[in-house]
C-alpha cells in the first residue's frame, strides 16, 4: 500500500480536499443507487398489489363458499351446485333430522317419514365374565395354562386370527388391542369397573357385517366367544341381523329405511346421506314435511357483499393510479439520511414513494379488463339473464375526479330476479366455459380461445380469470416475492409461465441486478481515483518537502557567509 502523506509539507487539508473531490464524483454512483433503490421500491409495489389482487380472489370465493380448506390447510374449490345458501330447507319436526340443500336442489314439499334408523352391530357381555383376578386369561377365567385360545374375526373389510397357547402371559387387554390393531371395522374393549367385553362395528348398515369363528381347546369343553354360552357371556340387541353362512353366522347392522315424497322403502347404509340434492341427517323415527324453497335474503347478502369487496378493491387501486408523483423526491442517500431526523427522513420517503405506479400500464390494462368483462354478455346461457344490468347491477354515476368502475346493486330489481329464474342469475355469475377450452392452460391458448373462453365464462368467473391474468403479467414484471404459496391458492399453475418462460427471474430482478453491477464498477472506479489523487497530492507534498529542505540548506549556508 502506498504511503498517503496528509499536507504537513504544504499546511493543506489534504484528506478533505480528496474526499471533497471523491464527493462530486461519487455524484454518478448515488444516482445509479437511487435509481436501483427506485426499483425495489417499484418492485415491492407491484407485489402489495397482486397481493390485493389474491386476497380479493381468495377472500371472495371464500364468502360464496367456492372454496374449502382442508385439515391439512389445502384449499380445495367447490361447485356452484355444492353452495348452501341459494335454497333453504325447513323441516315441520326438527327432532326428525338435520337439513342443509344444495344449490341445485329442486324446491317443493317433501313428506319425509322415517320408519328405522340405521345402526351398528354391537354386543356386549351380559353379565360379569371374570371367575378370578384379570392378571392373565388363565386366572380370570379358570382355564388351564395350556389351553389353547384361537379366534377368527372376520368382517367385510377383512379378518384377524387371534391364536394364544400360553395364557398365563396373556390377558384380555392384550385381546383387546390385537383385534383393534386389525383395522377390520371393529371395535372391541373390555371395562374393568363393570367387568364386560364389548365388541362392534364401526359403521352402521347391512353392508357392514361380523363372522366370528372360535376354535379355541379349552379344558372345561366351552367356547371362548360363543353367544350365551361362551366365557365372554356375548349377547347382541333384538332386531339386529344375523344370516346363517357356510362359514357360520354373518351379524351385521341394520340400513336406515325411510320414505321420500313418493318414493317408499328407501333404505341407506346410514343415517347422512343426500337424496335430491338434499342433505339429510336422520336423528329419529316419524314424520315430518321438508320444504325447499329459494333463499332470497340470502342470495341478496351474498351478491351484495361481493360488491361491497369489488367497490372497496376498486377504490384502493384507482388510489394507486391517480396517486400523485413527487418527481424531485428522490430516495435518500446516506449522506443525505445523516443530515436529517427520522420524521423528516419518513415525510421525505412518503413522499418519494408517492406515486409508484401512477398510470401503470399493466395495472390500468388489468383494471380495464376486468371493468369491461363485467359488461359484456355471457355467451352461451341458458336462463334468460345474460348481463349484470338485467339482474340490477349497475356502475356508479360519474364523478369528477374519479376513475369510476364501482357497482351500485338495485335491491328490487335484483330480489325480482332472483325471484323469477335464480338458476339463470346463477349461472349469469358463475358459469363454466365449455370443457374443450379448459383442457389447455391460458398460456397454451391463442388470443383468440382465450376471448371465446372469457365470453363463455360468468361475469365473476370472467372477473376471477382477468385478476389472475393481471398477476400473471405482474409477476413476470416484479416476481412473485415472498407470496409464491399465496398465488398458488389462487391458481395452482400461476407460476408456471413465470418459472418455465423467464428462470423465475423477473423485469425488474433484471433491472436491479444491471444497476447493482453498474455500482460495483463505479465503487472500483471511485477507489482507483481516490488513490490517484492520494498519488498526485503525496507527490505534490515530496516535492514541497524537498523545496523545503533545499531552501533550509541554502539558508543554512548563506546565514554562515557562504
Amino acid at each position: 500500500m502506498n504511503m498517503r502523506i496528509g499536507g504537513l509539507a504544504s499546511g493543506m487539508d489534504i484528506d478533505q480536499l480528496v474526499n471533497d473531490l471523491i464527493r462530486a464524483e461519487r455524484t454518478r454512483v448515488d444516482k445509479v443507487a437511487q435509481n436501483r433503490e427506485f426499483l425495489t421500491w417499484r418492485q415491492e409495489a407491484y407485489q402489495a398489489i397482486n397481493r390485493l389482487f389474491a386476497n380479493f380472489i381468495l377472500d371472495t370465493k371464500k364468502e360464496f363458499g367456492l372454496s374449502r380448506t382442508t385439515a391439512s390447510g389445502v384449499l380445495l374449490s367447490n361447485s356452484v351446485n355444492s353452495l348452501d345458501w341459494v335454497k333453504t330447507a325447513t323441516l315441520t319436526n326438527e327432532k326428525l333430522a338435520s337439513v342443509k340443500v344444495d344449490a341445485n336442489a329442486v324446491a317443493g314439499s317433501y313428506e319425509l317419514k322415517v320408519h328405522r334408523l340405521a345402526s351398528n352391530w354391537s354386543s356386549a357381555s351380559s353379565d360379569a365374565i371374570s371367575e378370578g383376578a384379570s392378571d392373565n386369561l388363565a386366572m380370570q377365567f379358570g382355564l388351564a395354562e395350556t389351553d389353547t385360545l384361537k379366534i377368527t374375526i372376520t368382517t367385510n373389510l377383512g379378518s384377524v386370527t387371534i391364536e394364544k397357547t400360553d395364557l398365563s402371559h396373556v390377558t384380555i387387554n392384550d385381546i383387546v388391542k390385537e383385534i383393534n390393531q386389525a383395522d377390520i371395522g371393529v371395535v372391541a374393549m373390555y371395562d374393568a369397573a363393570s367387568d364386560r367385553f364389548f365388541l362392534q362395528t364401526k359403521h352402521t348398515g347391512s353392508d357392514n357385517w361380523v363372522r366370528i369363528n372360535d376354535e379355541s381347546v379349552l379344558t372345561d369343553g366351552e367356547d371362548f366367544t360363543n353367544f350365551i354360552n361362551g366365557k365372554l357371556k356375548l349377547q347382541y340387541l333384538d332386531g339386529q341381523v344375523a344370516r346363517d353362512v357356510a362359514d357360520g353366522v354373518d351379524y351385521s347392522g341394520e340400513n336406515a329405511l325411510f320414505d321420500f315424497g313418493a318414493a317408499k322403502g328407501i333404505e341407506q347404509q346410514g343415517n347422512s346421506f343426500t337424496i335430491n340434492n338434499v342433505h339429510l341427517t336422520l336423528k329419529a323415527t316419524g314424520e315430518s314435511q321438508l320444504d325447499v324453497g329459494i333463499n332470497v335474503e340470502g342470495i341478496l347478502a351474498k351478491v351484495k357483499g361481493f360488491v361491497d369487496k369489488y367497490n372497496e378493491f376498486v377504490d384502493k387501486m384507482n388510489i394507486v393510479l391517480s396517486e400523485p408523483a413527487y418527481r424531485d423526491f428522490l430516495p435518500l442517500t446516506d449522506e443525505q439520511r445523516e443530515e436529517m431526523t427520522e420524521d423528516q427522513i419518513k415525510k421525505w420517503e412518503e413522499r418519494a414513494k408517492s406515486g409508484l405506479l401512477r398510470n401503470d400500464a399493466i395495472l390500468s390494462r388489468t383494471m380495464t379488463t376486468v371493468r369491461s368483462g363485467l359488461y359484456e354478455e355471457v355467451a352461451g346461457i341458458s336462463g334468460i339473464f345474460a348481463q349484470l344490468t338485467q339482474i340490477g347491477i349497475s356502475t356508479e354515476s360519474y364523478a369528477q375526479g374519479s376513475r369510476g368502475g364501482k357497482l351500485v346493486v338495485n335491491d328490487q330489481q335484483l330480489v325480482a330476479a332472483i325471484e323469477k329464474d335464480v338458476d339463470s342469475v346463477l349461472e349469469l355469475l358463475f358459469k363454466k366455459p365449455d370443457s374443450s377450452l379448459t383442457l389447455k392452460q391460458e398460456s397454451e391458448m391463442t388470443a383468440e380461445e382465450i376471448r371465446e373462453k372469457r365470453s363463455q365464462s360468468g361475469l365473476i368467473t370472467r372477473l376471477y380469470d382477468n385478476l389472475i391474468a393481471g398477476m400473471k403479467d405482474v409477476i413476470v414484471k416484479a416476481g412473485p416475492g415472498k407470496d409464491s404459496e399465496l398465488y398458488r391458492n389462487v391458481s395452482s399453475t400461476i407460476l408456471l409461465d413465470f418459472v418455465v418462460k423467464h428462470g423465475s427471474i423477473s423485469a425488474l430482478d433484471d433491472d436491479i441486478k444491471d444497476l447493482t453491477q453498474r455500482i460495483d464498477v463505479l465503487e472500483v472506479y471511485l477507489a482507483k481515483r481516490e488513490e490517484r489523487y492520494w498519488k498526485q497530492f503525496t507527490a505534490m507534498e515530496k516535492a514541497i518537502n524537498m523545496m523545503n529542505q533545499q531552501s533550509a540548506w541554502l539558508m543554512m549556508h548563506f546565514g554562515n557567509g557562504f
